[in-house]
């Protein structure tokens, strides 16, 4: 008979022994479902992993989890991950820090290199390369060979510029380019082009 894991049971998932160097990773989103199948996804790479949505949560969880990596949103509810990136160095220095962001642009990727983290990855995240980068097996995106941009790609670095030198206000940044507020909106609603 055929079964899911080498522990013999289908439905759970075979544990493995703990060492020293068995990542211990915590993730912080404000989405749970994505926190938690990461979380998952993670666990089956060798890693030890506890979620939180916010930072004080988190801060709660390392009080009895001694983690190496953190894995951190850009975007949260209540805060930004580049808000609360310098409270994440502090408590855990010697941690790998990979910031994620379904809004990638290289102002927010300098931003958050420049604010300590050690990786910045647009979501989804390949696997391999979000296990390699907690590992500390990857080249930081500071090193990483950036690909020509796109037409398209550009025109959303340009408009993410603008929309940061005005603080967020969509209407100035509008204004500032030229272009109808609405438009701006719909611009900004779409994921960013690769």
């Amino acid at each position: 008979m055929a079964t899911g894991s080498a522990s013999g049971c289908p439905w759970k998932p075979a544990t493995r022994a703990m060492t020293e160097t068995t990542p211990h990773t915590l993730i912080v989103d404000d989405d749970e479902a994505f926190a938690a199948t990461l979380a998952r996804m993670l666990g089956n790479r060798g890693h030890e992993t506890r979620f939180a949505r916010d930072w004080p949560a988190a801060r709660e969880l390392l009080d009895a989890f001694p983690a190496n990596g953190v894995v951190l949103d850009l975007r949260l509810e209540a805060s930004t991950g580049l808000d609360i990136l310098p409270a994440v160095r502090q408590t855990l220095p010697r941690a790998r820090v990979v910031v994620l962001s379904a809004y990638a642009s290289i102002a927010a990727t300098v931003a958050a290199l420049k604010a300590g983290a050690d990786d910045v990855m647009s979501k989804p995240a390949d696997l391999g390369s979000l296990d390699a980068a907690l590992r500390g097996e990857s080249p930081s995106a500071t090193q990483a060979e950036l690909a020509p941009l796109s037409a398209a790609r550009a025109e959303w670095e340009h408009i993410e510029r603008v929309l940061a030198e005005h603080d967020g206000n969509i209407s100035a940044t509008a204004r500032a380019l030229g272009m109808h507020r609405r438009t701006l909106q719909r611009k900004l609603n779409k994921r960013a082009p690769r």
